[in-house]
């Protein structure tokens, strides 16, 4: 496997198994985490692009974003906290890095901006099985 591929897999493994304790952890993002290590495989491996896509736990998350049937408003805001949390405590672990001060929340904003725009899911964007809708 090339560096590159080499690179990006080991990211995704890692973004993958922080995702997976966010699952138990409130304060870990599991959804932005799985969606990053799911870009990872993207730019690794067809076989890890595939599994999680496919996957009983993951695959829910991945399937939403590309369906674009949005992000539960609990994770948005959970994302949110998450991020501006861990750049609080790097910039106040950075503080002699002046442009770190700068740059990170500079990050945050566009990343939160980003989270925002993306689409809100509801229980209204669930789709209601037909048996269900013709009993009504």
């Amino acid at each position: 496997m090339e560096t590159k591929r080499l690179f990006f897999f080991s990211l995704g493994a890692t973004l993958l198994g922080v995702g997976a304790v966010g699952v138990v952890v409130p304060v870990l993002p599991t959804t932005p985490l799985v969606l990053a290590s799911f870009f990872c495989f993207t730019k690794s491996s067809k076989r890890a692009e595939r599994w999680i896509s496919n996957n009983r736990y993951f695959g829910s998350y991945i399937e939403n974003y590309q369906t674009k049937q949005g992000v539960p408003l609990d994770v948005k805001i959970k994302s949110v906290a998450f991020l501006w949390i861990t750049l609080i405590i790097s910039c106040y672990i950075f503080q002699d890095r002046s442009y770190l001060l700068i740059l990170l929340p500079l990050v945050g904003f566009a990343v939160t901006i980003h989270i925002l725009l993306l689409k809100t899911k509801s229980d209204e964007n669930q789709s209601i099985p037909e048996k269900q809708i013709s009993s009504l």
